[in-house]
């Protein structure tokens, strides 16, 4: 019997790094995700393929239960030993899928590039969680950490507004559905950003301000959300990168790689890598195509609303 499940990718508008430490982020989730594929296999071990967008194979490997069930951590970074890492952690939540002779012959497909980061990891909490029934948060704090705003946007449809409180994801799906998403674009910078680099420099920088910076990025997401008109919106997000260009001590991306750009743009999650919103009165692909960057979408063609 095959089981398909399918989780969304996520982009952090607002309130990145802040996020972990209890301010509210406005995330869209993406019409492109990863499919998880669950068949019979072969006993006692898991057959695992995991493709690309472009139909390549990225990851091949057999899998053996005992590697499982005596999982024995390692400071290795690998596609093998995270996979491990994560199915070890889901088994500590339910034992059962490797509790009987049965194996499996499982397949994951991307719909976006893996280089993307748009959530190969995330999109891949979430199906296993799916798949065994269990929480895909509690999964991800055990096994990759994060503010889990991506394992939010996994299982939404809509734009949503995160938030840690006391450690607890508290998510509320939220209409936006302005006048203006044809001025907002998404382009990709050729530069694959790892999350637990950034954030562990962000743990290093913020400073003894913490509070006074999560209420200001609060009251710009607020703003940004109100925005009637795409003047008042782009205003909103350049607040937002000179707030966080001072907080983390670092160059916004407008000001590094696109200085004559006639428009706005706002990093998105991490600093210095991935996608960056763009807002233009008229269509900037041209622009951005000139620079090198070839991967530009619509609001309408990548997010989920």
């Amino acid at each position: 019997m095959k089981q398909t499940f399918y989780s969304n990718g996520k982009l952090l508008i607002t309130g990145e790094y802040l996020v972990l430490d209890g301010a509210q982020a406005f995330a869209l989730p993406t019409q492109l995700g990863q499919n998880l594929i669950i068949e019979h296999g072969n006993p006692q071990e898991i057959a695992w393929k995991s493709y690309d967008a472009d139909g390549t194979i990225w990851f091949e490997d057999i899998i053996l239960f005992e590697e499982i069930t005596h999982y024995q951590p390692t400071a290795s970074e690998s596609v093998r030993n995270t996979l491990v890492t994560i199915l070890h952690h889901a088994y500590l939540q339910n034992p059962a899928f490797v509790k009987s002779d049965n194996g499996y012959r499982i397949q994951t497909e991307l719909t976006f590039s893996r280089k993307w980061g748009l959530g190969t990891s995330s999109t891949l909490i979430n199906n296993i969680a799916q798949w065994l029934n269990i929480n895909a948060f509690d999964l991800l704090n055990s096994s990759f950490g994060g503010s889990g705003y991506d394992i939010a946007c996994a299982q939404n449809n809509s734009p949503i507004l995160y938030q840690l409180e006391n450690g607890k994801p508290i998510v509320h799906p939220i209409p936006f559905h302005p006048d203006f998403t044809n001025h907002i674009y998404f382009v990709y910078l050729n530069k694959k950003q790892s999350s637990k680099t950034a954030i562990a420099n962000y743990n290093v920088n913020k400073n003894q301000d913490l509070n006074r910076n999560i209420n200001k990025i609060n009251l710009i997401t607020t703003e940004l959300l109100e925005a009637n008109s795409i003047a008042s919106f782009a205003h909103a997000l350049e607040k937002h990168e000179a707030k966080m260009s001072l907080l983390l001590e670092t160059c916004t991306v407008k000001e590094l790689l696109f200085p004559d750009f006639k428009g706005t743009i706002k990093s998105l999650g991490a600093w210095g890598g991935d996608f960056v919103m763009a807002v233009s009165s008229t269509n900037p692909k041209d622009y951005f195509f000139e620079k090198g960057y070839s991967v530009v979408f619509t609001y309408d063609e990548l997010i989920r609303s």
